[in-house]
């Protein structure tokens, strides 16, 4: 997996007022979790754009004094009107420990659904979180659709590989062929037209009945 380097400065001094002076500057407070006690350190807001508005999956390497820990982001936390970065967690690694983290799924194929049927491919997991060591984690997760047909699904189940574990259940739909909206209004609209058509014959063929028994005489 593909790491991003965050270049960070140790905080020696914590609590809002230091926090609130870091953000007047345009820095970021962190922690760093794992490895003993919690690291404390602030970095750039804009070392992050790579790390956080991305779609794809990175580990991160926090350089700190000279010093280089390796780690995963955890959590963050954003302004909920400027969208601004308030926190952000990170997680150290470690080789022989495993971690958990959300991977994106790639799409890979075609479905004759889509491409003979007319329908449309959704996605249902854009991301799947896995656990595995930090060497076995996967910069994506391909889902190969070239098999599935109109109202087929694929599942995590088919997914699976020996290098990490999925946390989802077995049944968790990665994506699916479904039938287009403007094919099923088609259908739709048919299907009433043909309702129609048979409550109208049915109309006639009481009418008709009717007619028949006024016009047959009396035995009597």
């Amino acid at each position: 997996m593909k790491s991003i380097t965050i270049n960070g400065s140790t905080r020696k001094v914590l609590g809002k007022k230091s926090t609130k002076e870091l953000r007047k500057q345009e820095m970021v407070p962190c922690v760093l979790y794992g490895e003993g006690e919690p690291v404390h350190f602030s970095a750039k807001e804009l070392d992050f754009s790579k790390l956080v508005y991305t779609p794809n999956a990175h580990t991160v390497k926090i350089v700190l004094e000279k010093k280089e820990l390796d780690a995963i982001l955890q959590d963050i936390q954003f302004h909920p009107l400027s969208d601004k970065i308030l926190h952000v967690d990170f997680y150290q690694l470690s080789e022989n420990k495993e971690v958990s983290m959300e991977i994106p799924v790639k799409i890979e194929g075609s479905a004759p659904g889509v491409l003979i049927s007319g329908g449309v491919l959704i996605l249902n997991q854009r991301k799947l979180k896995v656990k595995a060591l930090p060497k076995n984690l996967p910069d994506f997760i391909t889902a190969d659709i070239s098999k599935l047909e109109l109202g087929d699904k694929l599942y995590s189940s088919e997914l699976k590989d020996e290098k990490y574990e999925f946390l989802h259940p077995d049944n968790t739909v990665v994506c699916q062929v479904k039938v287009a909206r403007t094919s099923l209004q088609e259908i739709e609209e048919t299907e009433a037209e043909v309702s129609e058509e048979t409550a109208e014959d049915s109309t006639e063929e009481k009418k008709e009945t009717a007619e028949v028994k006024e016009e047959t005489p009396s035995k009597e």
